[in-house]
């Protein structure tokens, strides 16, 4: 039974908010990825999350590892060249859904039945309510190879469900996040969060189980003593899609909500960090567009998260650092200090000499290794949901690679 985190018991803490800054700071990417179509002729390739896989000899050859949903997984140099294209599972009989992978997260030297230890990238199918798990070949990776080997179990469970039909109903494994070799895996269209433990299976397998599920709040009290529901679609509730673990602490982005923080184990109670800033905002749904009308603005909001709140990533500097997170309403980031959660910065990925800029942007992962020459104290790579210059009315995407130094600039500002 799921761990329920009650109104009653939950911590609706908030830190501090720093005046906002009148425009964020803007950054520029020195890279993009070749752009995804999501139609029958892109193969319905649809980016979303990256991660950042650092070369354990040679970081120069540090690849990225991006979902694209219907489209597979997709693994890139630090150029943004293509080095490997994996599709997503096709559907397990007529009638059913096909894998869709919407997250992805690394493992470090998970040990597999052989005794052999292997990285992995572990993505989350929204399709299929399923984990699929990939090894890293360091040495592929070095000889820019395709460094990608698909080694989940064809016996994994699903995550949520308990049948197919469950399954095509679509509330779903979603967002992701690894701690260890534990991963925390968020429900489609629901509150619920899953803790998973991997485990080694015959044959040089990879397999999971459930150790414990957990419920965030669908409703929140407000000041002046009503009840505020966030708008959706009849069914629907406020779902958590971005995640990241940092010693210990899961930080879960509700997208119509704000950042959660709590313990990544999902025992003890949650605290509200940051809040959207149409939080309390009672918008309602028109079935005639399938969109939620705004309503008053009664200033319960935040200050820095514009809905969705979207991917969050942490930046490591020793003991110090910065969690970033997608204010995907107004194409920004917002910057947060690790230990304290104080906000920091605002930034934007702008248009500059390489590359677009980023917009309505879902996952973002940084890394604070040196990979060599184009980024010396590390790289970040976003999601942008709208690549330019486009073709016609096909929707596009793809990743923006980003210098460090410029986001480091961006905070000191």
């Amino acid at each position: 039974m799921p761990v329920r985190a009650f109104l009653s018991t939950v911590l609706l803490l908030v830190t501090p908010l720093a005046p906002a800054a009148s425009e964020p700071a803007v950054v520029t990417a020195a890279a993009e990825t070749p752009p995804l179509y999501d139609d029958e002729a892109g193969g319905y390739a649809n980016g979303d999350d990256p991660a950042i896989w650092v070369h354990p000899t040679r970081p120069g050859r540090s690849i990225v590892i991006t979902t694209a949903k219907e489209g597979g997984l997709y693994a890139y140099s630090l150029s943004g060249a293509q080095l490997q294209h994996l599709p997503a599972q096709p559907p397990p009989g007529d009638g059913h859904e096909p894998g869709r992978l919407n997250n992805v997260d690394l493992v470090r030297g998970f040990r597999l039945s052989s005794g052999a230890k292997v990285d992995l990238a572990v993505a989350s199918d929204r399709g299929r309510d399923q984990l699929r798990v990939y090894a890293i070949d360091p040495a592929a990776a070095a000889a820019g190879r395709p460094p990608l080997t698909d080694v989940t179990d064809p016996a994994v469970p699903f995550v949520f469900n308990a049948t197919q039909e469950e399954v095509d109903e679509a509330r779903t494994a979603y967002g992701l996040a690894v701690s260890g070799t534990r991963v925390v895996v968020s429900r489609r269209h629901q509150t619920t969060i899953g803790l998973l433990q991997l485990t080694a299976a015959p044959g040089g397998k990879v397999t999971y189980h459930r150790v414990r599920t957990l419920d965030l709040p669908s409703t929140f009290p407000l000041p002046d003593g009503t009840t505020w529901v966030p708008c959706g679609e009849p069914g629907e509730l406020p779902q958590i899609e971005g995640m990241v673990v940092d010693r210990g602490t899961l930080y879960a982005a509700q997208e119509d909500v704000g950042i959660w923080r709590l313990r990544a184990d999902l025992t003890g109670r949650p605290a509200l960090m940051d809040k959207v800033k149409e939080f309390g905002r009672q918008d309602t749904y028109d079935p005639a567009t399938e969109e939620c009308l705004p309503g008053q603005d009664r200033g319960y909001g935040g200050s820095h998260l514009s809905a969705d709140a979207e991917g969050l990533t942490i930046y490591q500097d020793g003991d110090d650092g910065y969690l970033l997170a997608s204010s995907q309403g107004d194409d920004t980031f917002a910057v947060y200090d690790r230990d304290d959660n104080d906000h920091l910065a605002q930034f934007r990925v702008g248009p500059g000499a390489r590359a677009d800029g980023a917009e309505v942007s879902d996952g973002a992962m940084v890394t604070s290794a040196s990979l060599g020459g184009a980024y010396p104290e590390g790289l970040l790579v976003v999601h942008d949901g709208a690549d330019a210059p486009g073709d016609g009315d096909r929707e596009v995407t793809n990743f923006k690679f980003v210098d460090w130094r410029k986001v480091k600039d961006a905070i000191d500002q």
